[in-house]
C-alpha cells in the first residue's frame, strides 16, 4: 500500500459501453445532479445484482411454492443461487478474484449461522434436505452476496480508500468483531467499544469514487452505515416471506433496529475479507484522485 498511486481496477469494455450509453441518455435529458443520481442509482443496483437476484427468488418461492412439490423451498434456492454463481463467473459479471473473496466470506457466515441457529439466535422454519444443523446451504449465499457487492461496487465505482490504516489493525479489529458474534453468548458484549474502535480506525478513511468525471467521497464509517440499512431492509424481505425467524417476532413486525447495528460490524468483517484478496484500491496517504474522461462507446478498458 506504499506504491505511488495507480488507477484502480476498471470495469470490462461492455460494462463500461453501457454505462457511457445509459449516461449519454442521462446526462441529455436530465439535470447534472439528477442524471448523477440516476446512474448512481443504477451502479449500485448492477453491484448489488447477486443479492438482488437472490431476493427476488425469495419472494417469489415464496409466492408460488406449494408444500406438495417433490423439491423443497430451501433446496430450491440453494440450486438457484449456486446457478447465479456459476452464471456471474461464466458471463464475467464477476471475476475469479472476486470469487475468492466471495467463498472466504460464504465460509465464514456458514460457521455464524451453525453457531447461531443453535444458540437460538434466529431459526429457518421450512424443511428441506440441504439443510446442515438447521441451517439450509442458501444462507451461506446470503453472506456471499455480501461480498460480491463489496467486491463488485469497488470495481464498478472504481473506488479508492484513502487515508487506509496499517492493514494489520483493520484484520485485528475484523477478527475481534468476528469473534464477539459469538463470544458474547458467553461473555460481555463488547459491541459498545467495536463501534467505537471503527470511528476511531477509520475516521479519516474516505472512501472516493466516480459516478461521472468527478471523484466524489464518502467517509468509510457513512458507507458502512448506509450499506447496513440497505441490508437491514433485505432481512425484514427474509422475515416478511417466512424464510428465517427470529425468537417473539410475528412476520408482520419489522427486524429490530439494533439487528443494523450487527449488519454494520458485520460489513467491516465482510471488507477486511475482500482485502485479503484485493488490495489495489487501498492507499495508506491521503489523496484525491483526478478528473477522468468518460471513454468513448467503442473504447475497451482493461478488466
Amino acid at each position: 500500500m506504499s506504491r505511488p498511486p495507480a488507477p484502480p481496477r476498471h470495469l470490462d469494455g461492455g460494462t463500461r459501453r453501457l454505462e457511457r450509453g445509459m449516461g449519454d441518455w442521462a446526462r441529455r435529458r436530465l439535470p447534472g445532479w439528477l442524471a448523477d443520481l440516476v446512474m448512481f442509482t443504477l451502479k449500485q443496483g448492477w453491484a448489488a445484482l447477486f443479492g438482488g437476484l437472490l431476493l427476488v427468488a425469495i419472494l417469489a418461492t415464496k409466492a408460488v411454492w406449494q408444500p406438495s412439490w417433490a423439491l423443497a423451498r430451501y433446496d430450491f434456492l440453494v440450486l438457484f443461487a449456486l446457478s447465479t454463481q456459476v452464471l456471474f463467473l461464466w458471463a464475467r459479471l464477476e471475476t475469479w478474484e472476486e470469487a475468492k473473496v466471495i467463498a472466504l466470506f460464504h465460509l465464514t457466515g456458514t460457521a455464524m449461522e451453525f453457531f447461531k441457529v443453535q444458540a437460538g439466535s434466529w431459526s429457518y422454519p421450512e424443511a428441506g434436505v440441504l439443510k446442515i444443523m438447521g441451517v439450509p446451504m442458501f444462507s451461506g449465499f446470503m453472506y456471499a452476496s455480501i461480498g460480491s457487492y463489496i467486491a463488485r461496487v469497488a470495481r464498478i465505482f472504481e473506488m479508492r480508500f484513502a487515508p487506509y490504516p496499517p492493514f494489520w489493525m483493520t484484520v485485528l479489529l475484523a477478527c475481534a468483531i468476528y469473534v464477539n458474534f459469538f463470544a458474547h453468548h458467553f461473555l460481555p458484549d463488547i459491541r459498545l467499544a467495536l463501534f467505537a474502535a471503527t470511528l476511531i480506525l477509520y475516521a479519516r478513511t474516505r472512501v472516493w469514487f466516480y459516478v461521472g468525471t468527478r471523484p466524489l467521497w464518502m467517509p468509510l464509517p457513512l458507507t458502512a452505515f448506509l450499506v447496513a440499512l440497505m441490508v437491514w431492509v433485505a432481512e425484514n424481505i427474509g422475515t416478511v416471506t417466512g424464510t428465517w425467524a427470529y425468537p417473539g417476532q410475528h412476520w408482520t413486525q419489522m427486524v429490530s433496529f439494533s439487528k443494523m447495528g450487527s449488519w454494520y460490524l458485520l460489513l467491516f468483517v465482510a471488507f477486511v475479507t475482500v482485502t485479503l484478496v484485493m488490495r489495489d484500491f487501498l492507499y495508506r496517504e491521503a489523496q484525491r484522485p483526478p478528473r477522468r474522461d468518460l471513454p468513448h462507446a467503442g473504447e475497451e478498458l482493461r478488466a
